[in-house]
């Protein structure tokens, strides 16, 4: 049985043309910055958590003037106030539609005053999915011989503006603060790429596999992004291995998919990708069916095909200005570290992946 959980896409407005997003690259830029603060009863002491990105933390949902409430970052947020019995401040800068190098720069480099403020405790960050977004793009419309030098550029993009913006936040973040931590991709339109491209291979002479092509370099991507997180002292929430494969084991290995997938600190990039295009090839899904169990997925990609489903409604954040709020949290204890959603809904569990590296104390 399939448990359908798509957000209704709402307040689009094409006609200005803001923000072209889906399964197409975003080539403008939408700032979506906004606080929430999780109110915690019978405690004042409050810290912050200041998250830097693209739409993906933003909690993007296809309009130009609010988002999800309760993106990745905030639901990490409230598993943070439960264990530190504190209101937490979650702070997101975020720019939907951004590259990499947009986001280190206008975001990390020059707000960098938000994860310097005295009550900082956790600054997240990540980037690169419109790099990966926009490269496949071009190449999907290519004709001809297929040139990948595009998916060349945006991987060494990718890995150029991470390490910088670690070595930025190491050097800048408030010196209190208890945890940086970086998410890496998952896969958006993963089965619609299962067709052949309109270029043709110049070895062969025939057309090739769309993902067959991208997913090594989304690969080597994440790799790059948890690899310099161990050398940078980050944490990595493996995005990739949360939306795309299955939480049991459905190819009788012994291990539950969505755990096989994940990083291995110390594998070389050349084991991981392996691991990844080929030795588990078999269990890796779209994210639009997202299996808990043999017999029930959820939805954790909203109708665009790319951004991840959440509940409990939106903040004004976009062209009409940004929002700030305060509310208690919607759970106050978590049985085996998890809210009873935790699984249900793509921004849920990338707040409970944020969540899982959580320092015990402030």
């Amino acid at each position: 049985m399939k448990t359908r959980l798509r957000t209704t896409v709402r307040g689009l407005i094409p006609v200005l043309a803001l923000l072209a997003v889906g399964s197409e690259a975003a080539a403008n830029t939408l700032n979506q910055n906004a606080s929430w603060t999780i109110d915690r009863t019978g405690t004042t002491t409050k810290y912050r958590v200041v998250s830097y990105g693209d739409s993906i933390y933003a909690g993007y949902n296809g309009s130009i003037s609010n988002a999800a409430k309760y993106a990745g970052p905030v639901v990490q947020a409230e598993y943070l106030s439960a264990l530190w019995n504190a209101d937490m401040e979650q702070v997101r800068r975020t720019k939907s539609g951004a590259v990499a190098s947009d986001i280190y720069n206008n975001k990390i480099v020059a707000e960098r005053s938000y994860m310097q403020h005295s009550a900082t405790r956790v600054v997240a960050f990540e980037m690169c999915g419109n790099d990966a977004l926009q490269a496949r793009t071009a190449f999907k419309n290519q004709t001809g011989t297929c040139n990948t030098s595009g998916l060349d550029a945006a991987l060494s993009n990718c890995k150029t503006y991470v390490a910088r913006a670690m070595d930025y936040i190491n050097a800048n973040a408030y010196a209190g603060t208890k945890l940086k931590i970086v998410s890496n991709l998952h896969y958006p339109g993963y089965a619609a790429d299962n067709v052949q491209s309109s270029c043709r291979s110049a070895a062969t002479g025939t057309t090739v596999s769309i993902q067959n092509t991208l997913l090594p370099y989304l690969a080597k991507i994440n790799f790059a992004m948890c690899e310099y997180a161990r050398q940078k002292g980050f944490a990595c929430v493996d995005a990739f291995a949360q939306y795309m494969a299955a939480d049991y084991d459905s190819n009788g290995d012994g291990k539950i998919d969505s755990d096989a997938l994940r990083y291995v600190a110390g594998e070389s990039e050349a084991d991981y990708v392996n691991r990844i295009t080929t030795t588990l090839r078999s269990t890796l899904r779209d994210s639009n069916t997202h299996f808990v169990s043999a017999s029930r997925s959820y939805d954790y990609i909203q109708s665009d095909d790319t951004h991840p489903t959440y509940t409990g409604g939106t903040v004004t954040s976009g062209l009409f200005g940004s929002s700030s709020g305060t509310g208690a949290a919607r759970y106050t204890s978590f049985t085996d570290g998890k809210n009873p959603i935790w699984n249900q809904y793509g921004h849920e569990r990338l707040g409970w992946g944020l969540s899982t590296f959580n320092p015990p104390a402030p």
